[in-house]
């Protein structure tokens, strides 16, 4: 089992404040353990970048960067650059696609990555993001214009935050997505989230060439919700799903 570290409680439950992330109270590291013995077997240092581990022949694990999200240079934002930040990802059960979203930025991406090393983004969606038409952020240009980005409207109603997890059907045409990643963070980067409840999405994907469509049948508002409105979170299939294959 490989996990990750996010990093101290008491830095992440009171909200993000960059001064913790200097302070080492954030995590940078995977955790390879072993069911049978039990056991923390190694622990690798990932820096900054992206990565897709690979198993090694002598038992040991190590990584690669195979893909990397740009920082984008923002204006009327608190940093002068702004991160994808990537909460989730997954793969097909058949190897064949891997998808993250960008939970600032509010894209959701398709990289078939039939040849590890080299992904190839195949589709990408913009679903939410602090970048969206409408928000006080703009994006610089190389060429120093700024823009920002389309979204589009479900059932008439605007998306707010970004993507942040995602569960995908077992066949790998149907991806689910919600936009509530925790409720301090929510309540700092999208304070409408919390006002007004998170939502689901469902994405149909195209698995023979590749691409990201909306759904425009399928729409659920937790704002909606008898007691909400609602921070809806982690979506899982019953009897096991693409996101916990221990089952299979």
């Amino acid at each position: 089992m490989i996990s990750t570290s996010w990093g101290a409680p008491a830095a992440f439950t009171s909200g993000f404040n960059l001064q913790h992330v200097s302070d080492g109270l954030y995590g940078r590291h995977l955790h390879v353990y072993s069911w049978p013995d039990g056991e923390l077997k190694q622990t690798i240092d990932l820096g900054s970048s992206g990565l897709l581990p690979l198993e090694m022949p002598d038992g040991t694990w190590s990584h690669e960067i195979a893909i990397s999200v740009k920082p984008l240079k923002v204006q009327n934002w608190i940093l002068p650059e702004m991160p994808g930040l990537i909460t989730d990802f997954l793969m097909s059960l058949d190897d064949r696609y891997l998808y993250l979203v960008n939970w600032l930025h509010g894209d959701i991406r398709q990289y078939n990555i039939e040849d590890p090393k080299n992904p190839v983004l195949k589709g990408q969606l913009w679903v939410g993001g602090l970048i969206q038409k409408g928000s006080s952020v703009f994006v610089e240009a190389e060429d120093g214009t700024r823009y920002q980005v389309d979204v589009p409207q479900v059932q008439g109603n605007r998306l707010r935050g970004g993507p942040q997890m995602i569960q995908l059907s077992l066949d790998g045409k149907r991806l689910y997505v919600t936009n509530s990643l925790f409720s301090k963070w929510d309540k700092q980067f999208y304070p409408e989230v919390v006002e007004k409840g998170s939502q689901m999405l469902q994405i149909d994907v195209d698995t023979e060439k590749g691409g990201l469509a909306i759904n425009p049948k399928f729409y659920v508002d937790f704002g909606a919700e008898p007691d909400g409105p609602s921070l809806a979170h982690e979506m899982r299939y019953p009897g096991g799903d693409c996101t916990s294959d221990i089952w299979i």
